[in-house]
């Protein structure tokens, strides 16, 4: 199957890179890294919850991880064994999962907005035989599956009841018991941590399910290590820096960047529980680096949109002059070109004076590198991100290769592409458009039901990633659409919907947009709203109901997103364009079912759902 795709689609980084980073990352596991940091960087802050008082030191943290490592033990954990996690982010989280990675059994956290159902699915396809819940609203939610999930022997809550009978504990307890069999015996916990290669399982982390079941990625400690040594190869930032963890841990991207890479650099992690707190975390951290999915970068350049509309005309005007100037740089950058120096003295004189106060509000003011990932975001998001002075850098990979495997970087980026292949790693793209992948940041496999890990390659070694793409003579990928969401209009003409949904949401108002069109005459649109945008919108118009539901149907607001497909159309080619749409009255989130936990579009849940919608829209279509 590779062999179809042109010679110029078989890439693969430079040797002299690729061998410099396989050397780093030999012989290095996740133990050995929180050993260095202990010993080597023991009262430098390692992990600290936002507003809270204490922060662990890399001293402090180790202990803590050994003490529930003894406990976890004592309950039956060993090498091989998953263990469940449900609670939300905090220490206890970081904690609980680095011990089980230290006895050799596979920590595997789950998002909280799982359904009841789907919880026990991965109760029972993992086969653990520890779950970690937060509280009694957990365990009370969990009662009914484990009385039908005979294979979980214990239950370890963190702020909740033990049970009479022991099978439920509480962390303290665990953790006391812990710390005296470490007192007894401190090598018991320091021999079996050694005893973990750099091949074992570091982790499993179930992908989101869009169009099925979920799988279980089975990652290696040479896998994350890996990562974090391309990482600290490709994105230059200082040893010990401040980040932010907001995203769930069952996300690949948090897991890397809240958890591997700060061990690896020995960082200082602030955990914000509430992605509703991210302003004020960002405000209060100020972190060096930072990782957005696109909704966040969306909803971050409308509240400057909205902060800057309402300012008066003299603020307006600096920063249209400021923007344009950031904007131009950034543009000859992306180029390859230099900066003339009169226009970076420019870009910096009104960059201090303008943009940089604007991003203090932001808490991104001394932010070095900033990326996004997991979906694709609008290239107008870019731009304008740019005109603040921010470059984020988009990324492509997926938790199968253990987050990215393509990057762009300060050095060489091309804006709406999703960056060149990173060292070490190969990549094809085949006759269909398929992209293809193989080297080292490509996981063990897939956990079968009966415990094994089978292989998710084939017998090249080659991973079919499902996403469609195409290469441009630099190296530079750009990710097109997903394999099996390709439209096929009933006049068999194939068509991204993922286009056309990110030009949809390049407007402030539109939170999501699915395109229909498959074995359909043409292209219509469902709109959601965006539940904090809309409204705030509809304040400033003096409408008396700015609730979605209401807003759905007002004509104002109808013109606005008549408008915002209008400007759509006139970027795609006829068959693309959208001849009808329909706003949705309510939200969609990731507990009403129409989108992962991760924010991506679960397509077949939207169609079965909202399929009498969608029939409306070619019964009577009306044409924006």
């Amino acid at each position: 199957m590779p062999s179809a795709a042109p010679d110029r689609n078989d890439l693969s980084a430079s040797a002299d890179r690729a061998a410099r980073c396989a050397e780093a990352a030999r012989g290095l596991t996740v133990p050995l890294l929180l050993h260095r940091n202990a010993t080597e960087f023991g009262d430098l802050p390692a992990l600290t919850a936002l507003g809270a008082d204490e922060t662990l030191t890399w001293s402090a943290l180790r202990d803590r991880v050994a003490h529930t490592a003894r406990g976890l033990s004592v309950l039956g954990l060993g090498a091989g064994d998953r263990m469940l996690i449900n609670m939300s982010s905090r220490p206890e989280h970081w904690i609980l999962d680095l011990a089980a990675v230290h006895l050799g059994a596979i920590p595997s956290t789950v998002y909280a907005t799982l359904s009841p159902d789907q919880l026990r699915y991965l109760a029972e396809h993992s086969g653990a035989e520890v779950v970690v819940l937060e509280g009694d609203a957990e365990l009370a939610r969990w009662a009914p599956i484990l009385a039908e999930v005979p294979t979980i022997r214990h239950v370890v809550t963190v702020s909740g009841q033990a049970s009479a009978d022991g099978r439920v504990v509480t962390l303290a307890e665990l953790a006391a018991t812990g710390a005296a069999a470490h007192r007894a015996d401190p090598g018991a916990f320091e021999k079996r941590w050694r005893e973990v290669p750099p091949e074992a399982p570091v982790t499993m982390l179930y992908t989101s399910g869009t169009t099925g079941d979920p799988k279980g990625v089975v990652l290696t400690h040479h896998n994350v290590v890996y990562q974090c040594v391309l990482i600290e190869d490709t994105v230059s930032t200082p040893d010990h820096a401040r980040s932010l963890a907001y995203l769930p841990l069952a996300h690949i991207a948090e897991r890397m960047l809240g958890i591997y890479y700060p061990l690896y650099r020995a960082g200082h992690v602030t955990i914000c529980p509430d992605q509703k707190q991210l302003l004020a975390a960002l405000i209060a951290v100020r972190p060096i680096s930072f990782f957005g999915v696109p909704r966040v970068w969306e909803k971050m350049v409308a509240g400057v949109q909205a902060q800057i509309s309402a300012a008066d005309e003299r603020v307006r005007a600096a920063f249209d002059a400021a923007s344009t100037a950031a904007l131009e740089g950034y543009r000859l950058r992306a180029a390859g070109s230099l900066v003339p120096p009169a226009l970076a003295a420019r870009i910096a004189a009104l960059d201090e004076a303008v943009l940089r106060p604007l991003r203090t509000k932001l808490g991104l003011d001394e932010l070095v590198w900033a990326g996004s990932g997991a979906a694709p975001i609008p290239v107008s998001t870019l731009l304008y991100l740019a005109g603040l002075g921010i470059d984020v850098f988009e990324v492509w990979g997926m938790t199968e290769t253990t987050g990215t495997c393509t990057i762009n970087t300060p050095a060489a980026f091309r804006t709406g592409s999703v960056g060149r292949v990173n060292p070490g790693m190969e990549l094809r793209v085949v006759e269909d458009g398929e992209i293809l992948v193989r080297g080292p940041l490509v996981c063990s496999g897939y956990l079968t039901a009966g415990g094994d890990v089978e292989p998710i390659t084939d017998a090249g070694g080659w991973l079919a990633t499902g996403d469609v793409g195409v290469l441009d003579d630099d190296g530079y990928l750009t990710i097109t659409d997903r394999k099996k969401e390709l439209i096929i209009n009933s006049g068999g003409k194939n068509i991204s919907p993922a286009q056309i949904e990110s030009l949809l949401r390049a407007h402030p108002l539109i939170g999501q947009a699915v395109a229909i069109g498959d074995r359909r005459p043409f292209v219509t649109a469902l709109i959601v709203l965006d539940e904090e945008i809309a409204p705030m919108w509809a304040r400033g118009k003096g409408l008396p109901d700015t609730s979605i539901a209401a807003l759905a149907t007002d004509p104002l607001l109808h013109a606005q997103i008549t408008a915002a497909v209008d400007a759509a159309n006139a970027k795609l080619s006829r068959p693309e364009q959208v001849k009808a749409f329909r706003i949705m009255p309510a939200p969609w989130t990731p507990e009403s079912g129409e989108l992962t936990p991760t924010l991506k579009l679960r397509r077949r849940i939207v169609t079965d759902r909202h399929a009498a919608a969608i029939d409306a829209l070619y019964d009577t279509p009306s044409t924006p």
